[in-house]
C-alpha cells in the first residue's frame, strides 16, 4: 500500500476507503489527499441531475416539466410545483425591486446571469427601461469602482502582462469556440471615473449583455475581455482586494507589442469577421488601436464611433422639430477627446454628404473647448493629433461661457467628463442667442453629466431641446411635463453589431455608422416629438435595432465588404430572424 497522510489514523483512512460518511467510496482519492497534493478536478459530461441545473444555459429553476425531471435526473431536487418562465419573471421583478441601493440590484442580476441564461435575457428584454439603468450606466460604474470587492466568480477572460507570448493559448481556454464579438477594455479611462485597472471588466460584460438583450446576438457568441496591463489608480494598487496586476501602467512599445499579439491571436484563433470592440481606452491608445486595426480587422471604437452615431441620430431627428438642415447650425463641444471629436468628425461627414462641400469646409461650422479654451489656430503646434482639425481661426478665448458668446453656438454638447460644467450663465446663454437651444450632457455616469435635465428646462424656460448620456426623470416645468431624451451607445452598437454579423462584413467604415444614425432617427415619431423626445422608447429597442441592422447590411453588401451571399431580400425579416430568444426549450 502507499503512504498514508499523517492527519488519519491508519483505522480512518480504512473506514474512509470503504465510503466517506457511509456514502460512495472515494475513488479520487479527494476527501483523503492533504492540502499539498494534487487531486483531478473531475467533472461530468453529462447534462443531468445536479450539472444540469447547475449550467446556466440549460437551467430553468422550477420550470422543468414533470418529463423533464424524470428524463435528467432532477426529480427529488427540486420542490415538485413546476411554475413558467412568466411568473418567475414576476417573482424576480417582484424581488429586484425590493432593494433600494443599486448595486444590490446589480449583484442580483449578476447572480442571476450566472444561474439562468435565459431568464435572465429574458428579464431584461422585457423590462428594459427599467433595469438598463442597472446592468450599465450609471449603476456599473459603481460596480466596476467595488468589482474586488464584490467579485464572486469570474466572467470573461483575463488577459494580462503575465501572459505575454502565450495570448493564443489563454484564447484558447475559453469554452465557446464560435465567438463573434469580443467587448475589450484595458480600464484606463471606465465611463468618467478614470483608471479602475482590472475592475473595468464590468464593462465588456454589461455592453455584451446588450449585444444579446437589445441585438439578439447569442450569449455563446460573446466574449468579454480585460487587458491588465497594471493600473496608474494608487488606491487600488494599495487595495487589498483588487483583483488586477498591482503595477504601474505599461506603455508605449511594450504597451503596442503587448496589443499587437492579442489582435493578431484574435485573428488567428477566430477569424477574419469576429467584430472587436475597443472600449473605454484612454484617449491616445483609442485613436491609435483604431487606426492601427481598422483595415486589417473588424474593429469599432464604442466611446468615438458608436457615441458620435448615436449623437448625430439625435441631431438628425432633432431637425424635424426645428426645420432646419445640419448645415444651417453651429455647434460648440465641451470636451475634444474620444466622444467629442468623434462626434464633431461623423456631424462634418454627414453635412459633407447633404450639401457636397468638402468635409475640410464643413469642420469650420464645429467648434471644440478643451482644458485650456476654445481649440484654435495659434494653439495648432501644442496640439495632440486627433484636436488639429478643429483648430480654426479665431482669437483665443479661456472658458466656455466666454466661447458661448463669441461663437453664438445653436448646438452645445459636452463631452468633458466633468459634472456641471453647463453653468446656468451657460445655458441662459444659450437660451439668449436661440429660441430653441439643442443642449446634450453626454457624459456618464450621472454625477459626471454637464447639467441635469432639469437645470436646462428650467434655466431656457421649457425651450430646451435635451438630451443626456445617463437617464433623468422626467421634469415638471410650469404644469408641463418634459421627457428628456437618453442618447445612450445601447441604441446603436447592438444593432449595428447585428448587422455586421448578418452580413459577414470584413470592416468597419464610416458609412455604416451614417446608415446606422439615419435608421435610428427615422424611428422617432410624431408622438415622442410632441413629447421632446428625439429618441425613440427603449420600449421598442427590438425592432429599432432590427432596422438598424438591416441598414447596416444594406450599406455593406453596397459597400463590397459582404461575405454572406447571396444577401437577403428582406433584410429587416432577416435581421429578426437571426435574433437569439431567450424563451425556455423543452427538452427531450
Amino acid at each position: 500500500m502507499g503512504s498514508t497522510p499523517a492527519e488519519l489514523p491508519c483505522e480512518d483512512v480504512a473506514d474512509n476507503r470503504s465510503g466517506v460518511g457511509g456514502g460512495i467510496s472515494d475513488v479520487y482519492g479527494e476527501d483523503l489527499a492533504t492540502l499539498d497534493q494534487l487531486v483531478t478536478p473531475w467533472v461530468t459530461s453529462v447534462a443531468s441531475g445536479y450539472s444540469l441545473m447547475r449550467d446556466p444555459r440549460y437551467n430553468k429553476g422550477l420550470a422543468f416539466t414533470d418529463k423533464e425531471r424524470d428524463a435528467h435526473y432532477l426529480t427529488g431536487l427540486l420542490p415538485p410545483v413546476i411554475i413558467s418562465q412568466e411568473v418567475q419573471e414576476r417573482k424576480l421583478m417582484h424581488n429586484l425591486r425590493q432593494y433600494t441601493v443599486p448595486l444590490q440590484r446589480y449583484m442580483a442580476l449578476m447572480d442571476l446571469q450566472e444561474r439562468n441564461e435565459r431568464l435572465f435575457y429574458k428579464l431584461l428584454i422585457d423590462n428594459v427601461e427599467e433595469l438598463l439603468p442597472v446592468v450599465y450606466t450609471p449603476t456599473v460604474g459603481e460596480a466596476c469602482q467595488k468589482y474586488g470587492s464584490i467579485f464572486r466568480k469570474p466572467q470573461g477572460l483575463y488577459i494580462s502582462l503575465k501572459e505575454k507570448g502565450k495570448i493564443l493559448e489563454v484564447l484558447k481556454n475559453w469554452p465557446q469556440r464560435g465567438i463573434q464579438v469580443i467587448v475589450v477594455t484595458d480600464g484606463e479611462r471606465i465611463l468618467g471615473l478614470g483608471d479602475l485597472g482590472c475592475q473595468g471588466m464590468g464593462i465588456p460584460v454589461g455592453k455584451l449583455s446588450l449585444y444579446t438583450a437589445l441585438g439578439g446576438i447569442r450569449p455563446s457568441a460573446c466574449l468579454p475581455i480585460t487587458i491588465d496591463v497594471g493600473t496608474n489608480n494608487q488606491k487600488l494598487l494599495d487595495d487589498e482586494f483588487y483583483i488586477g496586476l498591482k503595477q504601474r501602467r505599461a506603455t508605449g512599445q511594450e504597451y503596442s507589442d503587448f496589443l499587437h499579439e492579442f489582435m493578431c491571436a484574435v485573428k488567428q484563433n477566430y477569424g477574419e469577421k469576429v467584430l472587436v470592440q475597443f472600449e473605454d481606452f484612454a484617449n491616445h491608445n483609442a485613436f491609435d488601436l483604431l487606426s492601427k486595426y481598422m483595415d486589417t480587422h473588424l474593429v469599432f471604437n464604442d466611446d468615438i464611433q458608436g457615441t458620435a452615431s448615436v449623437v448625430l441620430a439625435g441631431l438628425i431627428a432633432a431637425q424635424k422639430v426645428l426645420g432646419k438642415s445640419l448645415a444651417d447650425h453651429t455647434f460648440l463641444f465641451l470636451g475634444a477627446g474620444e466622444a467629442g471629436t468623434g462626434i464633431a468628425e461623423l456631424i462634418a461627414l454627414k453635412i459633407s454628404k447633404e450639401t457636397g462641400a468638402p468635409i475640410e469646409e464643413t469642420r469650420k461650422k464645429i467648434w471644440l473647448v478643451d482644458s485650456k479654451g476654445l481649440i484654435v489656430s495659434s494653439r495648432k503646434e501644442s496640439l495632440q493629433h486627433f484636436k488639429q482639425p478643429w483648430a480654426h481661426e479665431y482669437e483665443p478665448v479661456k472658458d466656455l461661457i466666454g466661447a458661448v458668446n463669441a461663437i453664438k453656438p445653436t448646438v452645445l454638447i459636452g463631452t468633458s467628463g466633468v459634472g456641471q460644467t453647463f453653468t446656468k450663465e451657460v445655458v441662459e446663454a444659450m437660451a439668449t442667442n436661440n429660441e430653441k437651444p439643442l443642449i446634450l450632457a453626454l457624459s456618464n455616469p450621472t454625477s459626471q453629466a454637464e447639467c441635469t435635465a432639469e437645470q436646462a428646462y428650467t434655466w431656457t424656460e421649457g425651450r430646451a431641446i435635451f438630451g443626456s448620456g445617463s437617464p433623468f426623470d422626467p421634469v415638471e416645468y410650469n404644469g408641463k411635463t418634459y421627457l428628456p431624451g437618453q442618447a445612450n451607445n445601447c441604441y446603436i452598437f447592438p444593432g449595428l453589431g447585428l448587422g455586421l454579423i448578418m452580413s459577414g462584413a470584413i470592416r468597419v467604415r464610416d458609412d455604416m455608422l451614417l446608415a446606422a444614425s439615419e435608421a435610428l432617427a427615422a424611428q422617432v415619431t410624431e408622438e415622442n416629438f410632441a413629447n421632446g423626445l428625439i429618441y425613440p422608447p427603449f420600449s421598442n429597442i427590438r425592432e429599432i435595432s432590427a432596422n438598424i441592422a438591416a441598414s447596416v447590411a444594406a450599406t455593406t453588401y453596397d459597400l463590397g465588404l459582404a461575405s454572406n451571399l447571396p444577401r437577403a431580400k428582406d433584410l429587416v425579416k432577416f435581421a429578426e430572424s437571426c435574433m437569439y430568444s431567450p424563451v425556455y426549450r423543452n427538452y427531450r
